[in-house]
């Protein structure tokens, strides 16, 4: 049903948010909102806030001074509109947001979001602003509405929430939580519902996705290895894949699974972020860089094929060079396909925000340079080493260029390849031609 009242809303990080977003989309609909990509038509505006990164929260008091003028503009006009904070800069600086935005009506922490239909009514009927950033009793999956057709047939699905790791640099455990499972027969009867509505490739979300111990079917407790056996029988469903993990709870079953289990794609994010043994202690990451060689090691031996990625922070307090070479060796060693690096930046209210010693920026820049260098050097290979194979592909969306889609490799790869909209959602072949640092391009082969 299309609604007579518009919500925009922007998603900041990680894939969780963006089915976070979806799940308040969704919730949002039964009280008549559409959504809309023009914040300028929007009755309700949700910025959907990630603190993982550096000045995440000057970025949404950015955004929070432009959409000021746009509610100005609209009040003159007679309309009202409602902005929402939510996500995790929401649940770590609510207050802040409170005081230092007039235009925010209501800030909403992630654990709540399935309050935020109420909270948006009261706000338009009492005018009253609000702060929710409470970790309520109840479980919020059980108060949203079911799932509605997935906008692509790639889709997103959390299981796991909040972490208990308490990694010193890391906000997660502040603003999300304690770790958190859903029941297996929660996460099926929204995966069944992903894949009715078209969904073939679906994505297990979690902050510490491999910690998964969600109430299995019998009463006991499933794993995510367990939680996957599971799963792979929904008929229609061809494609599962999970992020983000952790080294400590990469366990046998769950590398196991990798060769086992063909609907398990050859795909592993799983975060070192360092190669240092000294700055992992100092992290509370409870691996070492061995220990996570031979996880790798394992991995590779139950699937060869298989593609990795990680995360890595450069720069942490304290970092020495020859802590920093120890990194450049591990990724050496290991060969990414994929990564994400940052410099270290320090987080409100995190232990190592009280460490000092911090390293000097330009040296954080410049091993970054070193260390980025390295990492696209491997990503460009594994593509390279693509050319002349030919690829299952999930295309998922029309690419910028007419008659050319948009699909996904199953090792994660972004795959563009001259077909027919009507191809949207099917598994193709694709013969790999040409090979970018961030991409493929190929040609469907019909048989």
């Amino acid at each position: 049903m299309t609604g007579d009242k518009r919500v925009f809303i922007k998603t900041f990080g990680c894939q969780m948010n963006v089915y976070d977003s979806e799940r308040m989309a969704e919730a949002l609909a039964a009280g008549g909102y559409s959504e809309t990509t023009a914040v300028e038509d929007a009755d309700l505006v949700i910025l959907n806030t990630c603190h993982i990164r550096e000045k995440a929260s000057e970025k949404v008091y950015s955004d929070l001074g432009r959409i000021r003028q746009v509610k100005e503009a609209r009040r003159r006009q007679g309309q009202n509109t409602i902005v929402t904070v939510a996500g995790c800069v929401a649940q770590a600086e609510g207050a802040e947001i409170a005081a230092r935005s007039p235009a925010v009506d209501i800030v909403v922490g992630p654990q709540s979001y399935h309050k935020l239909p109420k909270l948006v009514a009261d706000a338009r009927s009492t005018g009253v602003r609000v702060v929710e950033t409470e970790f309520p009793d109840q479980e919020k999956f059980a108060e949203l509405p079911a799932r509605t057709t997935p906008k692509s047939p790639a889709a997103f699905l959390t299981v796991q929430e909040g972490c208990d790791k308490f990694c010193t640099f890391c906000v997660v455990p502040y603003t999300r939580g304690a770790e958190y499972s859903r029941s297996v027969s929660d996460v099926e009867r929204e995966a069944r519902k992903l894949v009715q509505g078209g969904a073939r490739d679906l994505t297990l979300l979690g902050q510490n996705v491999n910690a998964y111990h969600g109430a299995g079917l019998s009463g006991d407790v499933a794993t995510l290895a367990g939680l996957l056996r599971h799963l792979v029988s929904i008929e229609g469903l061809v494609r599962l894949r999970y992020m983000t993990s952790h080294p400590r709870d990469m366990d046998d079953d769950l590398i196991a699974l990798h060769g086992d289990e063909p609907k398990v794609m050859p795909y592993l994010h799983l975060p070192v972020q360092s190669g240092s043994d000294r700055i992992l202690a100092a992290m509370n990451r409870r691996h070492t860089a061995d220990h996570y060689r031979r996880q790798i090691e394992k991995v590779r031996t139950a699937r060869p094929d298989i593609a990795v990625s990680t995360d890595i922070i450069v720069g942490f307090p304290g970092e020495t060079e020859s802590e920093f070479q120890a990194t450049l060796d591990l990724v050496g060693d290991i060969g990414y396909a994929q990564s994400y690096s940052f410099k270290y930046s320090p987080r409100p209210g995190t232990p190592s925000a009280t460490l000092g010693n911090d390293v000097p920026e330009d040296e954080k820049s410049e091993r970054l340079a070193r260390l980025q260098a390295l990492l696209m050097s491997q990503q460009a290979a594994f593509n390279t080493a693509m050319i002349g194979q030919t690829v299952d592909v999930l295309f998922e969306r029309k690419s910028r260029n007419p008659g050319v889609l948009v699909g996904r490799s199953p090792y994660q790869q972004l795959v563009y390849a001259e077909a027919a909209a009507t191809m949207i959602g099917e598994i193709m072949p694709v013969a790999i031609s040409l090979a970018n640092t961030n991409s493929l391009s190929g040609t469907v082969k019909l048989f």
